[in-house]
């Protein structure tokens, strides 16, 4: 069992994109299914589904250039169950100079780093994309 989902979601989408897999596919929870989200509005992967079933599912399908190399080249998890980082406003940290994403959770919901710049909200670090 781990004891993590985050960083199990986020290590299933990147092993799936460096796999060259069309989609990834992990247990369901409203959490995931807003990062999922965030990363689909951002351009980082194609599509999110729920699957129905007895257990639900979050199918995730990938993105690939025209090269058909995956558009995710990074992923990693910051805040993490032993250690939580919260950050202000102004000391959001900004990924690969801005080219990459920061997901930060808070009290509005998941925003990016620069949308909880413009909404001048502070909160916990969930991961880094790149």
């Amino acid at each position: 069992m781990y004891t993590d989902p985050i960083a199990d979601m986020l290590i299933r989408i990147k092993n799936a994109a460096s796999a060259h897999k069309p989609q990834a596919v992990l247990p369901y929870s409203k959490f995931k299914a807003s990062l999922a989200k965030v990363l689909e509005r951002e351009g980082y992967i194609a599509g999110v589904t729920e699957v129905p079933g007895r257990f639900k599912m979050l199918q995730v399908n990938l993105k690939y250039d025209q090269g058909g190399q995956p558009v995710i080249t990074g992923i990693r998890r910051v805040s993490k169950p032993g250690q939580r980082i919260y950050l202000p406003v102004e000391k959001l940290p900004r990924t690969n100079s801005g080219l990459g994403l920061t997901v930060v959770s808070t009290s509005q919901g998941l925003l990016t780093d620069r949308e909880a710049r413009k909404s001048k909200v502070g909160g916990e670090i969930i991961c880094q994309v790149w």
